[in-house]
């Protein structure tokens, strides 16, 4: 090849050989994951998941079923594993219907480390302000479920919002006298019940419900007690024949339990009562093809339930444009 043509191709290899020097000792490594915010429309609503971290679960935490099948599950499920346990989110749901602003659970906040508490950050990440929220409804009074209630000065954080807490958790969880009657590992959590609800309950603005009660338009909620005395799933009526179910902590192992719902959990109040809501539940909704969002499940934990003989699969929705 003539010289003449040669120094093109070498001018071009010295400048490749130029530019990979230049990067070769150049690293990028992200310090944080995007946003923990996914938004789904369900007929006329709009609803929002919010992550607001993970808790690690022991497996030993399961009860109602053999070790192996358990090992058997997860090694199916490819959750994530170390030393405290399995990695399981812990997500809330906002839900919009025209002007009005409906947020299921309300994550952590500061009850359980660093690992959560992001519910807050992730709903402004949104492009809401907390002081937009009318209602917190809850399924439950768990501290990762009614302790972003404040934020992290202790102040209430949904300035203008009603909060719904059923009846049968309320008397349970916001009474001294059951506190002292509960089982030793589970006592931590009155204090903070007491705490999160207080401001709201001195304003007028916490409002236990009963079955009949008339709640926020649109909004149903179904007995489901069994993990906490007065748990509640809210049923959300989406129009054009769709339905959403907030089934709160229904699931907490997902990856075990659409498939043996007959595993329970330690820390479920009353182990039958669990099971039996749980069953239910799945029934329903596979029967119904109603949305599903979990607050234990994968984040966005939003999809559907499918039926497999006698148990259950978890069927993830879509990542879907708006």
């Amino acid at each position: 090849m003539p010289r003449a043509a040669l120094r093109p191709l070498a001018l071009a290899l010295a400048l490749l050989l130029a530019t990979a020097g230049a990067h070769a000792g150049t690293t990028h490594v992200p310090r944080t994951q995007v946003p923990g915010v996914y938004h789904q429309q369900i007929g006329d609503v709009r609803v929002t998941a919010l992550f607001d971290g993970t808790v690690a679960l022991p497996r030993q935490a399961l009860t109602g079923i053999a070790p192996g099948v358990v090992t058997r599950l997860l090694e199916h499920g490819y959750v994530p594993e170390d030393g405290k346990g399995l990695q399981t989110a812990v997500n809330a749901y906002l839900v919009q219907r025209g002007g009005h602003l409906a947020l299921v659970d309300t994550g952590a906040a500061q009850c359980f480390g660093p690992g959560l508490g992001q519910v807050l950050a992730n709903l402004r990440a949104a492009g809401y302000d907390p002081a937009e929220v009318d209602d917190v409804l809850l399924t439950h009074a768990h501290p990762d479920h009614l302790c972003g209630l404040l934020d992290a000065d202790g102040k209430p954080a949904f300035a203008n919002a009603t909060v719904w807490l059923s009846q049968a958790d309320a008397g349970y969880w916001l009474d001294p006298a059951s506190e002292a009657g509960a089982p030793q590992a589970l006592r931590f959590a009155f204090p903070m019940a007491r705490s999160a609800v207080a401001p709201y309950a001195a304003a007028g603005r916490l409002r236990p419900f009963v079955a009949g009660d008339a709640l926020p338009a649109g909004i149903t909620a179904l007995d489901s007690h069994g993990h906490t005395p007065g748990h509640v799933a809210w049923r959300i009526d989406g129009g054009d024949g769709q339905q959403l179910l907030v089934w709160g902590d229904i699931v907490h192992f997902h990856a075990v339990q659409f498939a043996r719902p007959d595993a329970s959990y330690e820390a479920d109040s009353d182990r039958t009562a669990a099971i039996a809501s749980r069953r239910r539940l799945m029934a329903e909704a596979a029967a119904g093809g109603w949305w599903v969002a979990g607050a234990h499940l994968p984040f966005p934990g939003l999809g559907h339930v499918r039926r497999e003989g006698t148990a259950f699969a978890w069927v993830p929705g879509e990542f879907s444009p708006l």
